[in-house]
């Protein structure tokens, strides 16, 4: 896959070791220094990834990937996140504001490039099988491979989420969490399992990382997050989806 990558670094040396490497994968780059002309580019251009720093001037990372989130067109960006913050509170919180993966500064070009490389193939195995279900599909209504637990419908195909028939935007992380559990609803799926889905074996993620996701998602999909009635907790088991619709659900007036 030849993709437009966006790198947001401020280093220039570093942004232009990226820059090479991307490009002797066959992708094309574009190197930006400072945070505001980052998010500007973005909105001008939208790229397929971007490969962001936390620390940057005029907007930092983070509040780039926060502002991101919250807009609809570029709510499904994947971000891999550069960060030479490795506390687990720091990695927490790239989560919760939506990154995708997270590299930590000192890193290895080639293992950068490993966790792009896991990136886009993940967008590209949604982009194929989207096309090879639309063209088998009799009708643009074909509900054909959605998964639905109780209230909550998962489209892997469109990489949509929808509770009550109305749209929750998630991030890729939140997306594949959601998904495996949609596909065996009322299965109860410890940390591990659910850590394993969705991050794979980078080695900064912890299980803590499966508790930002699920938080995350309740404030999304539950009317009450703090009384939640389709993402549930199994007492020192972990978590499972409701496959019953309860009586009385209903979405969060703010679904992002």
């Amino acid at each position: 896959m030849c993709a437009n990558v966006l790198v947001a670094e401020d280093d220039v040396k570093q942004a232009e070791i990226i820059g090479h490497y991307l490009v002797r994968e066959g992708h094309a780059a574009r190197l930006i220094h400072d945070g505001r002309t980052a998010l500007e580019e973005i909105r001008r251009r939208p790229p397929d990834l971007l490969v962001l720093d936390v620390m940057m001037p005029s907007l930092d990372g983070l509040d780039i990937c926060r502002i991101l989130r919250a807009d609809p067109a570029h709510a499904g960006l994947p971000v891999l996140m550069l960060t030479a913050r490795t506390t687990e509170e720091d990695l927490l919180l790239a989560f919760d504001l939506g990154a995708d993966e997270y590299v930590a500064k000192p890193y290895s070009p080639r293992e950068l490039m490993a966790r792009i490389r896991n990136l886009l193939k993940r967008v590209e195995r949604l982009a194929e099988a989207e096309l090879s279900l639309r063209a088998s599909m009799g009708t643009a209504g074909d509900t054909t491979g959605v998964l639905t637990a109780g209230a909550i419908a998962v489209d892997p195909r469109r990489h949509t989420v929808t509770v009550e028939g109305r749209p929750v935007l998630c991030t890729a992380g939140e997306f594949d969490l959601l998904a495996a559990m949609a596909a065996e609803p009322g299965r109860v799926f410890t940390r591990r399992q659910l850590l394993a889905v969705s991050r794979g074996t980078n080695a900064y993620i912890t299980e803590r990382t499966v508790d930002v996701h699920v938080l995350n998602l309740r404030k999304k999909i539950e009317t009450d997050p703090r009384s939640p009635v389709h993402l549930l907790t199994v007492y020192k088991v972990g978590y499972k989806l409701n496959d019953r619709t309860p009586a009385g659900a209903s979405l969060p007036s703010d679904s992002r």
